[in-house]
């Protein structure tokens, strides 16, 4: 049995899992942008509507909080990689975790105006 450093996961394949399930949430928020961008007239009334729908306020904050995973988990086997010596990699790790906490609190802030 593999064994999780992440903390996200119970093992190495539910870190796995994790990494497809949130690329599948991202890869279904990017097309549906697209397809928004492409078929609608975008100017702030169209873009504000949308975003006054809870639904896609949802939908963009699970889009929000899958980067923060999928990029918690990522850069961590990257870090584990590629960076031997203990320090070193625990400070980029720690700064990576702190960037992606910040990027979500001030994503839900913009998001839900709080």
């Amino acid at each position: 049995m593999v064994n999780s450093v992440t903390n996200l996961g119970r093992s190495g394949v539910f870190d796995w899992l994790i990494q497809r399930v949130t690329a599948y949430v991202l890869a279904l928020y990017t097309i549906f942008l697209f397809g928004f961008i492409l078929t609608s007239d975008v100017n702030y009334e169209t873009w504000s509507s949308l975003f006054d729908q809870t639904w896609f306020r949802i939908f963009t904050l699970l889009a929000l909080l899958s980067i923060g995973a999928h990029a918690w988990v990522g850069l961590w086997t990257v870090t584990t990689d590629y960076i031997k010596a203990t320090l070193p990699r625990f400070l980029v790790q720690a700064l990576c975790g702190l960037t992606m906490f910040v990027y979500v609190v001030w994503g839900i802030q913009i998001l839900w105006g709080l």
